[in-house]
This record gives C-alpha cells, sequence and structure tokens, in this order.
C-alpha cells in the first residue's frame, strides 16, 4: 500500500548478527542517556562535555524532548552571553566555558556531514568592563552559537522532517536571536530562515510543520521585533509558485485564501478592484480544474471563493458591497462552468456538492424565480451525490431536509 505515493518496504526476518548490533547500539544508546542524566542532576551545565552529549545523543533519537531542554540549559549556562534586561543585546558574559575554544564556523561547516560530536562554541572572556568592544564581542559569539545551532538542526530536520521538539528547538533559538542580538543582524537570521522552510516544503509539499513554521516565521517577520513590514504580497506570490509547481497543493490554496483580506486591504482595493480580484481568482482555479477536476483541494478553494459572493451573515467577505446583479453573474458563470466541465468528467462527486450549493445560493438571490428546468432542480444533483457517494447516505438524507426547507422558503 502508497503513503502519500511512498511504497511502503516489506520487512524482512532479523538475523542473529543484526540482533546483536542493536543489542549494542541500545547499550550506547542507555549509557549516553545516563551520562546526560548524571551531569543534569548535579547542574553541570556549565560543562562543555555535556553540551557535545547532547549533539551525541540527539543525532540518535531527536524525539527525546528532554535532551532538547538540557541543551538549551546548556546554551543559557555559558555558550551563549547572558542577556541584559529588555531585548537589547547582552553586554556581560560569563566565566564559564573557557576552556572550549574550536572556531564555530569551521564546526558549522562539517555539523551536517560529519558523525562527531560538534565542540562548544568559544564563550567570551571579555565584557566585564561593559565596553562597547566587550559588547560586540558578546554579540558576535551569540551570532556563531545561534547560526550554529540552526545549523546543527538542518540534518535533523532532513532526516525528521516531522519531528515536533526539532521545529520547536529552532523556534526557541530564533526567539533568542531577538533577546540577544541587534534587530538588523537578528533580522538576517530571520529572513534566511524563510530558504529553509522553502527548502522543506520542495522536498514535502504536503509538510504541515514546514507551513506552519514558514506562517510563524513571516508573522514574525512582520513585528516590530523585526523587519516592521508587511509581507503579504510576497507570500501571496509564493503561494502562486507553489500552485504552479502542484496544483493539488492544498497547503498552498489554504493559506492563499487566508493572505486575501489583508491582501486587498494593504492595496486599499476599491469595490471595482476587489470583484475584479475575485474574478481573476476564479479563473485561476477554473484553469486548474479542467486540468484536475477530481482534485479535492482545487474544489475546495473554489467554494470558499463562490461563498465570499454570498457569505453567511455576520461572515467577512473581500468583496462586501457586490450588487445583487453581480452575485447572481458570479453564480451563473461558475454553475454553467461547472455544467461544462460535467459534460467530460460526469462521475466525480464535487461537482455535484458545489452544484447543489450554488444552486440553492442563486435560489435564495432569485426567490420569485422558478427553476425552469430539470438540470436546475437542486434535488437532481442530490441523487446523482447519492450514487456517486453512497457511503454517505445519512448525510445525504440530511441535504434533502434542508433542501425541502428551503425550497418551501422560497415559495
Amino acid at each position: 500500500m502508497d503513503n502519500h505515493g511512498i511504497a511502503r518496504v516489506a520487512r524482512t526476518a532479523r538475523t542473529d548478527e543484526q540482533r546483536k548490533q542493536d543489542l549494542e547500539k541500545i547499550q550506547k544508546y542507555r549509557q549516553l542517556d545516563d551520562a546526560i542524566r548524571d551531569k543534569a542532576s548535579r547542574q553541570s551545565y556549565d560543562d562543555p562535555a555535556l553540551f557535545q552529549l547532547t549533539s551525541k545523543l540527539l543525532r540518535l533519537n531527536p524525539e527525546y524532548y528532554t535532551i532538547w531542554n538540557v541543551r538549551r540549559r546548556c546554551l543559557t549556562s555559558g555558550l551563549l552571553s547572558r542577556p541584559s534586561a529588555g531585548s537589547s543585546p547582552s553586554k556581560a558574559s560569563p566565566s564559564t566555558s573557557q576552556s572550549a575554544t574550536t572556531n564555530l564556523s569551521s564546526a558549522t561547516s562539517s555539523s551536517s556531514s560529519s558523525a562527531a560530536i560538534p565542540l562548544s562554541p568559544a564563550s567570551p572572556t571579555t565584557g566585564k568592563s561593559g565596553t562597547t568592544a566587550d559588547a560586540e564581542a558578546g554579540v558576535n559569539t551569540d551570532v556563531d552559537v545561534l547560526r550554529f545551532e540552526l545549523a546543527f538542526t538542518v540534518p535533523l530536520l532532513m532526516e525528521f522532517p516531522k519531528c515536533y521538539w526539532i521545529w520547536k528547538y529552532r523556534k526557541w533559538i530564533l526567539e533568542q536571536a531577538i533577546l540577544r542580538l541587534p534587530r538588523p543582524v537578528a533580522s538576517s537570521v530571520w529572513e534566511a530562515e524563510l530558504a529553509l522552510a522553502s527548502k522543506m516544503l520542495v522536498k514535502d509539499r504536503r509538510n504541515f510543520h514546514a507551513w506552519g513554521y514558514r506562517r510563524y516565521l513571516v508573522a514574525r517577520l512582520e513585528s516590530t521585533d523585526l523587519l516592521g513590514r508587511s509581507l503579504v504580497e510576497d507570500e501571496f506570490a509564493y503561494t502562486t509558485k507553489m500552485i504552479q509547481a502542484d496544483l493539488s497543493n492544498f497547503s498552498a490554496w489554504h493559506n492563499r485564501s487566508r493572505l486575501m483580506f489583508r491582501l486587498l486591504d494593504e492595496r486599499n482595493a476599491d469595490d471595482k478592484a476587489r470583484n475584479v480580484f475575485l474574478s481573476t481568482e476564479l479563473n485561476l482555479v477554473q484553469e486548474a480544474l479542467n486540468v484536475g477536476p477530481e482534485d479535492q483541494s482545487l474544489w475546495y478553494y473554489h467554494r470558499n471563493l463562490v461563498s465570499q459572493v454570498t457569505p453567511s451573515r455576520g461572515t467577512p467577505t473581500i468583496v462586501p458591497n457586490l450588487t445583487a446583479e453581480q452575485k447572481i453573474s458570479h453564480l451563473e458563470q461558475q454553475i454553467e462552468f461547472i455544467k461544462d466541465l460535467l459534460e467530460d468528467f460526469e462521475d466525480i462527486k464535487w461537482p455535484y456538492e458545489a452544484l447543489l450549493e450554488y444552486t440553492l445560493a442563486l435560489r435564495k438571490l432569485q426567490s420569485n424565480a422558478q427553476s425552469d428546468g430539470q438540470e436546475d432542480d437542486p434535488n437532481l444533483f442530490l441523487s446523482k451525490l447519492r450514487k456517486l457517494d453512497a457511503l454517505q447516505a445519512g448525510r445525504w438524507n440530511d441535504v434533502e431536509r434542508d433542501i425541502e426547507k428551503q425550497l418551501k422558503e422560497s415559495i
């Protein structure tokens, strides 16, 4: 059986030698775990050896969230300069970890490929005088440490792209950048993360961790802590790029639907511009539906757009001032489009669901108009849905009662 297009690999019986190797790995893992717990129990977070042990264990098991917490404490207990009050960079520095003198940039470049334990970066030994030079030294050290930590997690993410704890740790590192670094430097660190999110989404377009991470990055970059400007135009363009690469990218369509409101507000779009935008988006998804009419994500976006024409009471819409004629025109055009689509794809349920919804919406707008033929009868679309999706018979019974109620109210 395939899982998201990836075939499952059949399991084979393990040999005695393989079992022996597994037992040896388990023993080494437990010894490593015991060593970390022993040092942590003695609060030896400023010991460079403890930091190295966490690197070794996390490479074996990044799901071990307790070890991520130990690593955080190692950083705040010595590897990072201590932050001053507020969000300004620290001018004080710890007196611990002075024995670790490995150059961080070289360690970073090799951390993704080497199995060796990365040596902890050197902590600054200056700064006690509080001079500007000392502060700059602390900032430079923190930049190196934070970038090293981000680099350390990249190969882990590539191997375990849906591990919650790796993503959470990266967020924590980024927040440390805001706390400890000057705003321009912190902004550059955060902007570089967008490239990582893009890389992860190229590898797996459906990775909801990466999509959520990207939204988090954008929201923080837009805040006054960092860039302090809107990225909505850039992100809307990004969804276009991702959709062009994969029409069935549900997350890209979803992101697009969330960005529409802000996009139009920030463009100061008037009623005419909003109506043009709606028509343009409808044309975009129609082109996609002509290619993949069986794609559920496309129909969800299409139905979301049409819901902007006749929103529920109190629901915001991107086109709040459409006239009754404009609403009717939009609905009629979409109904006609779907009917044309069904001439070639009559055995797909999604078009019939949309037709059922849009026909009822049109009847509400034309309450005094009678159906001029069987094609406009919502019960016809319901009967097709009963055949194409018989497993949801109970749902269609509920829909039938709703249709009867709406038809009675329109008389």
